[in-house]
């Protein structure tokens, strides 16, 4: 069985059930941008988009630095990687489920042609 004692796995994957997070995130692939620019897409009030970063840096997805008055987020790919090799993890678990399952029901289905 695959087991993870990863403290933020948690929050990464609860960080990217919001669409406003992902979709934040989504731009910040693209390169460092300030919080202003995160928050124009959105129909929202700028504290409320200050909380979904908060969210976002709790889980360690993003970094905010602060230069002047400004402040800026990147991504934090590590985390990412992290959370995608916990799905590879699992997905290549749950194929060997499934293959083998597989094999088992075939092997019936010839046991029953041959009585």
């Amino acid at each position: 069985m695959v087991k993870y004692k990863n403290k933020y796995l948690d929050d990464v994957f609860s960080a990217l059930s919001d669409p406003t997070r992902r979709s934040m995130l989504q731009r910040l692939k693209l390169g460092p941008a300030k919080v202003t620019e995160l928050a124009e897409p959105f129909a929202m009030s700028l504290p409320a988009v200050s909380k979904h970063i908060r969210i976002l840096e709790k889980s360690n997805l993003l970094q905010r630095t602060r230069k002047g008055r400004e402040h800026w987020c990147q991504i934090n790919p590590k985390t990412m990687d992290e959370a995608l090799k916990w799905l590879q993890d699992h997905c290549a678990l749950w194929n060997s489920l499934l293959d083998s399952l597989e094999n088992h029901l075939d092997n019936q289905k010839d046991k029953n042609k041959g009585e």
